[in-house]
């Protein structure tokens, strides 16, 4: 910095003779014109403080509006002025494509005679872990939290490697290209390439594992009991059908079923977007699962209000298909009803855009989910708005179950969808996600996920990992089960706000 013809730096404070001895010459300057030493040095000693006063406010404004930027980004308010509209063309119907059942997640995968074989074998063994590994009920009731069986939360059983599955399945997601040609351009394409490589921003602490893997179905059941939910909501095709990624699971459920009951979980389904869903086909499979898993003591049936205990089934892109359909399905007049049958149940559909609600209550639904775990990205998923829907399933006799989620992050398979992130800000933006449920005294609380890995939304155990080019995000500074812990703290605080509600 130059001032006055000489170079100087700021000094330390210190008295009025250190600033002579600094000096030197200069003073000899000023003392020849005419300027009395005191008072220069006294208003030199008054403008360096006050250049460095300024400089230390002027970095600190600059950090703190760094700091609101950043918060920004991460929370993703939710009527955020920037970017795509939320990524809302993810939605089937939202991008208004007729034909996107066809070609996304419901593609449908036959069965191979062999791979049943191979099932029926793996829940025998499965069933005999279990019993060999049984401990006694008394002291697991000891060790976990009681289960709180208005905590939902979706669990996908779709992930296979080599030991069980004969290859990798799901870990090895393809990325996703988007649907307009000259954005997909510029983001690679191709396969992950597990074990090391996995389709998932965050790496599991049980490594790219089977579904199928007995002692991975117990851990799962034990983390979950860990974090005081209650019920699993089982992502479900028909038998022979799957993901486009996947293979069918359906063989799987007795499994999950019997290691479910040992940790005094119930289980309950999240019907997918298989090809040809509609009101016949969804009679057909209601009436399947409740006919083969209907009678296994872990099959969840929720109390009304009558009194009466019925099965539950979430529908997932419900608003794919037009409300005369499933009115025909849902309603006590429709020409397939389930209603006053063996197989009536209550049937959740899922809510994205506003308008949907009153195609869900004209369907004949029984209540309405959100999902998304991302505030802002859909009418349904913005906390702001969940007031406002919980009254209008209260006036129409519907439930409303908010989806809460610790976060998101989807680029491992969407590499363009980076401006949908939520950034889990170390636990805050999930507490921010059950405050805002428990404002609106829902009957039930559903958590997304506990194991959704592609779109970063799991609850269950994750582990640093660094390989070659990869680099994973982890729950640092917290450890692997941070957010079992939490899930159990707001389950204990749901349950005891949930008390004084009713009083």
């Amino acid at each position: 910095m130059k001032q006055s013809g000489f170079s100087w730096k700021t000094p330390s404070r210190s008295s009025p003779t250190t600033y002579l001895a600094l000096l030197g010459p200069t003073l000899d300057h000023v003392t020849n014109c005419g300027q009395n030493p005191s008072v220069w040095i006294l208003n030199y000693d008054i403008m360096a403080r006050f250049r460095r006063r300024t400089c230390i406010i002027l970095l600190l404004f600059i950090l703190f509006i760094c700091s609101i930027m950043m918060a920004l980004k991460t929370l993703r308010p939710d009527r955020a002025g920037f970017g795509d509209p939320f990524g809302l063309g993810l939605l089937p119907e939202l991008q208004q494509r007729t034909v996107i059942l066809d070609n996304n997640k419901n593609s449908l995968n036959r069965v191979q005679g062999d791979a049943v074989t191979h099932v029926s074998n793996l829940h025998s063994i499965a069933v005999n872990t279990m019993k060999a590994s049984m401990h006694p009920v008394n002291k697991l009731e000891e060790e976990l939290s009681s289960p709180n069986y208005n905590f939902h939360i979706f669990y996908y059983s779709w992930f296979g490697n080599p030991q069980f599955d004969g290859k990798y399945i799901h870990w090895n997601h393809p990325l996703l290209p988007h649907w307009d040609p000259k954005i997909a351009n510029n983001y690679p394409k191709g396969r992950h390439n597990p074990p090391e490589d996995i389709g998932a921003n965050f790496y599991p602490e049980l490594g790219s594992y089977s579904s199928k893997d007995p002692s991975v179905i117990e851990a799962h059941m034990k983390q979950m009991r860990s974090a005081a939910t209650g019920v699993i909501v089982l992502s479900w095709y028909p038998p022979g059908m799957a993901d486009e990624n996947g293979e069918p699971t359906d063989d799987l459920v007795p499994v999950i079923l019997d290691y479910a009951h040992k940790y005094n979980l119930k289980v309950t389904f999240h019907i997918e977007p298989y090809k040809d869903r509609d009101d016949r086909s969804m009679y057909h499979n209601v009436k399947y699962i409740i006919d083969k898993y209907g009678s296994h003591p872990a099959f969840y049936r929720h109390k009304t209000s009558t009194g009466r205990f019925l099965p539950m089934f979430y529908v997932y892109d419900s608003y794919v298909t037009i409300p005369e359909i499933w009115a025909n399905l849902l309603t006590t007049s429709g020409s397939q009803t389930i209603r006053n049958t063996p197989y009536d149940a209550l049937f959740i559909a899922l809510l994205v855009e506003e308008r949907h609600k009153h195609d869900i209550h004209r369907s004949g639904f029984d209540g309405m989910y959100t999902y998304f775990a991302t505030n802002g990205f859909s009418y349904g998923s913005s906390h702001h708005n969940w007031a406002s829907l919980k009254a209008f399933c209260d006036s129409n006799n519907l439930m409303f179950i908010p989806s809460v989620g610790p976060g998101y992050i989807d680029t491992s398979i969407r590499p363009w969808n980076n401006h949908n992130t939520r950034n889990r800000v170390n636990g805050k933006y999930y507490e921010t996600a059950f405050s805002a449920a428990l404002l609106v005294r829902p009957e039930i609380i559903s958590i997304t996920s506990f194991n959704e890995w592609h779109e970063g939304t799991q609850i269950e155990k994750a582990v640093p990992k660094r390989t070659g080019q990869v680099v994973y995000l982890d729950y640092k500074p917290h450890k692997p089960n941070v957010y079992l812990e939490l899930t159990q703290k707001w389950s204990e605080k749901y349950r005891k706000e949930q008390e004084q509600w009713l009083m």
